[in-house]
This record gives C-alpha cells, structure tokens and sequence, in this order.
C-alpha cells in the first residue's frame, strides 16, 4: 500500500478525477424492536410529508474530509443545521486534523473525535464548546477510518484500515485521550480475494454493551471482542465469516440489539444478521440485493430509524439511497427502491437524533444532502439544494 494514499481514498478520488464515472463514520437510539414496518410501494424522492421533529432551530453538524488531496478541506467542517427545515449553515473550521475522514461524539457531548486517516494513524479530541484540540494519540496502526466511543464513555475505539488492526484509548474526565491500552491485529482468517491484506473498516459496541464487533473488509470476517473496561484490553471470543470476496464493511445494529445490517462492498449486497448477546456471536444470513443498477456499486454504511421501522443504504456508484421496510422485529428487510442521493459517490449517512432528518456525504461531488424522512412509510423528501463541503466523507448531525 502506498504510504499517503489507501485504496478506500484511491477508489472514491478516482471518479472526482475521471468525471461522473461509476468506479469504485457518524447511532441513533429508540425503542425496542416490535414495531411493524408501515408497507408503501414508493420510491420518489419528492413523496410524503416529512414525520413530526423537534422544534425548529439550529443543531450542531461536523464534516468530515480529507485534507491531503486535491481539492479537499482543511479540517473538520463545522456548521448547524435547522432542525425543521433541515438547511444547513456553515460557521467554520477546526484546523490542526489532517485528514478526518471520519467522526464520532463522547455521550455527553462535550468532545468530539476524529481519526487522521495516514500512514502513521492518529486519532484527535475537540472540546466541541470552544473547538479546542485537546491533543492526538497514536493508533499503532496504518490509515484509521472508522472510531466510536463505548457507551460507558471511558474508552475510544478505532479501526485502520491500512494495517488491519483495531485499537482502544482511554477517555479522561476532560474528554481527552490516553496512549493506547489495546493493538489487535487481524491475522486470521487469510485475506479473502483481491486482498492484500486485513483492512479492518469498522469497530462499534452492540447495543447491550456486552461485546465489541470490528467488522474487516480485507478477511470477509466480522470479529467480536469482549472489552475489560478496567484494563482497556480486547479478547475475541467470536468470528463471523461472509461469503468469499464479499468485503464486509459497516454494520448497522436495529435498536432491539437482536439484529444488524451488513453492507457488503466488494460484492454489492447487503444481508440481514442475528446477534447473540450471551455469547457474542453473530450470525451471518444470505445476501439480498442494493437495489442498485449501476453496473458497478459500492453499498457503503446503513441508518435505522430510531423506531426501527425503516433502514436506508448509502449507494456509491449507483448514486442512491435504497430504502428498506424493517419486519419481523428486525429479522427481515424489504427493498422499497431506491432515490438519488443528491450528489456523487455517497460515502456515509447518518440520521438526525429523532430520525426526522437523513444527511449523505457525498465524496466526488462535495456536497451533503438532506432529506426528509416519513415517519409513516419512509419515503424520502429532499430539503432544499445540497451543502457544498470539500471532498464530503462523513457527516455528523447531533
């Protein structure tokens, strides 16, 4: 690998090269699983009424990017957001990150985290009432992509791509980071297909708090990790394997913590699995469909509305969001269709708290886009024109 530039930056920079070529984070709480998804057949953008939101008026957005390529930002962007209207509004900057390409929030909401997406990986804390950079910690691994902080709020977990490993920080009372109390590297399985290695894209907490799951594209494997929350160390007690070559590379778990969706990069599927909170193991089910039809697609990270009603993927290649109806308690997903994302290659999405607003980072166009969500059938409604943000990878709405 090339030591300023990772294939998950190669892959989304060479379409913003080449044009409008189709080559190829940032969890939301709610009720338990139960609720029975509202059936609809439709698939426009511009359908339904919005569902019911907070008051109107300003929320904070971070902006993730890369700063070392051509035409990127020059840090983490910061704007707000009307709660209502869903405009955005840019106020700024936070300079002194390189290359934060994905983004994360301590619970409390008082600081902010950022990995350096570089050879030498680091991640960085903000005290989000000022801006302040509170200082980075090396990863010991090579180009970070993914972080998330564990519910508890006393350690960070980040995932590099590059190296194939995933690490953890302590979190002291101000927010700030501690020098690394885990480094694990993913060795075995053998990389699947077209691999060179693990590529370690994802680490998240399930819902319970009882397991850590890094999910490795490299591998076609998705580890699972009991964290010792006194000591910050990580011991797998599971592995969940896809098929050959499918390159799993985000989860997304439904809010009754029995079931996550599995977006399938390398392969353009998605599949629907079962956790096991006594034991940590996941269970992997058969692949479905994008929605996508693009001749080639890259599915990306899903969103589940806090209702666990609906679930949206984010389409790279195929430039859309495909919508999918959430049944049997989250046990099934069912295509909808599919909406245009509002710009080129969305590489992430994210949902307002209270499920109201759906944001998309779209990575060769440089624009976010906002939509609408229906509460009653999760149509899609666009709200207004896109925000133009640098080389958009990641989009935080709190």
């Amino acid at each position: 690998m090339d030591s300023g530039w990772s294939r998950r930056r190669f892959v989304g920079a060479l379409g913003a090269a080449a044009g409008a070529s189709a080559l190829s984070g940032c969890g939301d709480g709610g009720t338990a699983g139960g609720t029975p998804a509202r059936p609809s057949g439709s698939t426009s953008a511009t359908a339904s009424a919005p569902a019911a939101k907070e008051p109107s008026g300003p929320r904070p957005l971070y902006l993730g990017t890369y700063t070392s390529v051509e035409g990127g930002g020059n840090g983490i962007g910061v704007a707000a957001y009307d709660a209502a209207s869903g405009r955005i509004t840019g106020s700024g900057t936070i300079t002194g990150v390189p290359d934060p390409s994905y983004l994360a929030v301590h619970p409390d909401g008082r600081t902010l985290y950022a990995v350096q997406e570089r050879e030498r990986g680091a991640v960085t804390a903000v005290r989000t009432s000022d801006r302040k950079v509170l200082g980075s910690r090396a990863t010991g691994g090579a180009h970070p992509c993914h972080l998330s902080v564990h519910p508890g709020g006393r350690w960070l977990l980040s995932a590099d791509y590059g190296s194939g490993t995933v690490t953890v920080h302590p979190v002291d009372a101000s927010g700030a980071l501690g020098e690394r109390t885990a480094l694990v590297t993913h060795s075995r399985p053998v990389p699947g297909p077209g691999q060179q290695g693990p590529h370690a894209h994802q680490i998240v907490t399930t819902p319970d708090g009882g397991h850590v799951l890094a999910v490795d594209l490299g591998t076609d494997t998705v580890y699972s990790y009991r964290l010792d929350q006194r000591a910050g160390t990580l011991t797998e007690v599971a592995q969940a394997h896809t098929r050959p070559g499918a390159g799993p590379r985000h989860l997304t778990f439904h809010p009754g913590g029995r079931y996550a969706y599995l977006a399938g990069e390398a392969d353009d599927t998605v599949s629907v699995c079962s956790y096991d909170p006594s034991s940590g193991r996941l269970t992997i089910g058969r692949p479905q469909s994008t929605g996508a039809k693009a001749d080639t697609n890259y599915p990306a990270q899903f969103a589940v509305t806090p209702d666990g009603a609906y679930a949206f993927l984010a389409n790279r290649g195929d430039d859309t969001i495909a919508r999918y109806a959430v049944e049997a308690d989250g046990a099934r997903l069912r295509l909808l269709g599919t909406v245009p994302s509002g710009g080129e290659f969305p590489r992430q999405l994210a949902l307002s708290p209270d499920g109201g607003l759906l944001f998309t980072a779209n990575q060769r166009s440089g624009t976010v886009g906002v939509f609408h969500v229906d509460g009653r059938d999760g149509a899609l409604r666009r709200a207004g024109e896109p925000f133009a943000s640098p080389v958009a990878v990641c989009a935080l709405p709190l």
